[in-house]
């Protein structure tokens, strides 16, 4: 396999994943507030250090029928294959007027509908957007969290244009690389 990164950001169109590679790297995708600004993966390099670094994809959005070819989903999906581990971006702002969880689930079916191997993959689970929620709109938040707790998987919430909960979900990506390298040596 071919990897192009460390980490695949997916999720559906305008989830925050061009603001959120420009955020922690050095990469300068094209922002917009219109689905698919993102046609090709844009990749960063992210600095854990003196000696470390990371690599994350943008892969452009996905939506419901990505493995049938719509939205160009079989393109974006096939970049997906060739990263390490992936990172749920999942928009709970509400002027999507979308469910979370029923966005987390779509884009869970497709992936097991191009490839099922991909449900094996190493995921954590990051609610954008958490400073557009009102007082009175923190369940979008606790439905996700609740969410993360069921499918076991990490849980960061964030906001990729203010830049809370960045430093936590970058840390989040660099100890679970580092148990997936791990457990490739302790399986060679």
């Amino acid at each position: 396999m071919k990897l192009i990164a460390d980490v695949g950001l997916v999720g559906f169109p305008n989830a925050g994943k061009s603001t959120l590679i420009s955020k922690i790297s050095a990469a300068r995708p094209l922002i917009a507030d219109y689905p698919f600004t993102t046609l090709v993966p844009n990749l960063g390099v992210v600095d854990l250090g003196e000696t470390e670094s990371l690599v994350v994809a943008d892969i452009p959005g996905l939506i419901e029928g990505a493995h049938q070819g719509h939205g160009l989903g079989i393109q974006f999906l096939r970049h997906i294959e060739r990263t390490k581990i992936l990172v749920h971006l999942i928009d709970i702002s509400p002027l999507t007027q979308r469910d979370p969880v029923r966005d987390y689930e779509v884009i869970q079916n497709e992936l097991k509908a191009f490839n099922p191997d991909l449900l094996a993959r190493k995921q954590i689970i990051a609610a954008n957007k958490i400073d557009l929620l009102s007082e009175n709109q923190q369940e979008r938040l606790t439905a996700v969290k609740k969410l993360a707790r069921r499918e076991r998987k990490p849980f960061v919430a964030i906001s990729a244009a203010t830049g809370e909960g960045l430093a936590s979900l970058v840390s989040s990506i660099a100890r679970m690389l580092k148990d997936e390298k791990k457990e490739k040596l302790d399986e060679d």
